[in-house]
């Protein structure tokens, strides 16, 4: 998801929204979707740092460090020219 939010910043992602039994479709952009993911991911694991430790839980902060070595890794193999001469297909 890192290198997704690198890759195709202006994107868009189609989210389903169940409203009852209507189902929503709605396209935001892949920006908005990933930093709402994000933040969802840190608070969850934030808050549970203070609760109950029962085991068996999500690893949040696996997730955080898996989105944030995607964003690293993809930069990683990027050249610097190319990283230069890169542009969003998207965009043209």
């Amino acid at each position: 998801m890192g290198a997704y939010f690198l890759l195709f910043p202006h994107a868009m992602v189609v989210t389903l929204i169940p409203i009852l039994i209507f189902p929503l479709f709605i396209p935001i952009p892949a920006v908005v979707y990933l930093l709402m993911w994000f933040l969802l991911q840190f608070f969850s694991g934030a808050t549970s740092l203070f609760g109950p430790s029962e085991g068996g839980g999500i690893a949040w902060w696996a997730h955080i460090g898996g989105f944030l070595a995607g964003m690293w890794l993809y930069s990683s193999f990027l050249s610097p020219k190319r990283a230069r001469e890169r542009q969003d297909p998207f965009l043209a």
